[in-house]
């Protein structure tokens, strides 16, 4: 298990994203618009550098959701490799069985 803290901090930034997603957006267009005036430009910029940097999306960490654990993460299932295992193998997981040739 992870520790609770990690993934409440995890949970955080998760809100803080969703929070600041569409301030973002938009200062990325402004600044994507190469025909834009060009101080407007720098003022998005400047505006997208005062924002959270947990506001970023590239800061959320992929985590397991019954373990907490970061690494070995499977995006399909929503579980790292380990509890993937111990579901599948349980035949918890629908469309999952163990290989055999």
């Amino acid at each position: 298990m992870a520790k609770k803290g990690m993934v409440e901090k995890n949970n955080r930034r998760r809100k803080m994203v969703e929070r600041y997603a569409g301030k973002r957006a938009e200062l990325k267009a402004v600044i994507a618009n190469k025909e834009g005036d060009p101080e407007d430009r720098f003022e998005a910029v400047l505006a997208l550098a005062k924002l959270p940097r947990n506001s970023s999306k590239i800061r959320v960490r992929n985590r397991c959701n019954l373990t907490g654990r970061p690494r070995g993460y499977y995006r399909k299932f929503g579980l790292s490799r380990i509890a993937l295992r111990d579901l599948a193998s349980e035949g918890l997981v629908p469309g999952v069985v163990k290989a055999s040739w």
